[in-house]
């Protein structure tokens, strides 16, 4: 018989983040989620949070900071006692956080997931790994991959992601680890890195659903996924590792991820899977779901 709040533990559908300490969702309920974050509890907008459930908890009434979704697109801040910047830790591993536009904080909790697969498998290969990270963000991935043992590659388009993630990187006792900081268009430079030569034996990739790269240049995922995933086996080592895929996206379904991968990947003789990411749900012992990863590996 389930366990309260450990019913999701080990589902077969869905890859959870359940090894947080400094994180959690309280209850999610009327399109938002009730979020702990360290001591401070936030109040954000969430897509996936159609059902009205009551929301009993007292953190609904006592929030450090709300971000109000408005009708007209975008929103704004409404902060109570919250300072501008703050940290929290995921194993050996220090985030920064300072609240910022579209309701973001700098960290997708649900990640950890992810970085818990990749780093075991880095950990246990037996052998140098050169990861490549693309749509870096502020790091999580990279920073993850670093601390268990990889070479890593950080691509993001926008420079202030980039700085942030060298914070964090510093902040986790990760200044001097093997990692290469790069702003650029992740596309150019995948196709750059071909022309070169160089290949990577892990690749990930976390895509905005809509985004521009330094100079303008749009991206759109349903257009530009699949392209890409296909150019980067051209940076593939022979022996590669993983190769993962996340997607935010409600329109890239597991399934679909696992199609892609399938078929690009089909030299390389390995195993693809694919599923639902999410983050445990303390008040209702259920899981938000967010998003989607498919996960290539030997």
């Amino acid at each position: 018989m389930p366990v309260r709040g450990k019913c999701y533990e080990r589902n077969h559908y869905m890859w959870i983040a359940d090894n947080w300490k400094d994180y959690e969702v309280i209850d999610c309920s009327k399109g938002e989620k009730l979020e702990r974050w360290g001591e401070y509890i936030l109040v954000r907008p969430d897509p996936q949070v159609i059902w009205d459930t009551p929301k009993n908890n007292r953190g609904w009434k006592h929030m450090n900071g709300h971000y109000h979704r408005s009708k007209k697109g975008g929103g704004e801040w409404e902060f109570f006692s919250l300072p501008k910047q703050w940290q929290i830790h995921y194993g050996s591993l220090t985030f920064n956080l300072k609240p910022f536009s579209f309701k973001h904080t700098g960290l997708f909790p649900e990640q950890a997931t992810n970085w818990d697969w990749f780093s075991e498998k880095i950990r246990h290969a037996g052998r140098p790994v050169k990861v490549l990270n693309l749509f870096a963000y502020t790091g999580g991935a990279t920073l993850a991959a670093a601390a268990a043992g990889a070479q890593v590659t950080h691509v993001d388009a926008s420079k202030g992601m980039v700085t942030w993630a060298k914070e964090n990187a510093v902040s986790s006792g990760l200044k001097d680890a093997p990692i290469r900081w790069l702003v650029d268009d992740c596309v150019k430079f995948v196709e750059r890195e071909i022309r070169r030569g160089n290949t990577y034996d892990a690749i990930i990739m976390d895509p905005p659903s809509y985004g521009r790269g330094p100079k303008g240049e749009i991206w759109k995922i349903e257009d530009m996924i699949h392209p890409l995933i296909k150019l980067c086996t051209k940076i593939l080592s022979k022996d590669a590792l993983f190769f993962l895929v996340n997607s935010y996206t409600t329109g890239l379904a597991p399934a679909v991820l696992t199609y892609m991968l399938g078929t690009e990947l089909k030299a390389w003789n390995g195993h693809v899977e694919s599923q639902e990411i999410g983050l445990p749900v303390t008040e209702s012992g259920l899981v938000l779901p967010c998003g989607a990863s498919g996960r290539w590996e030997r």
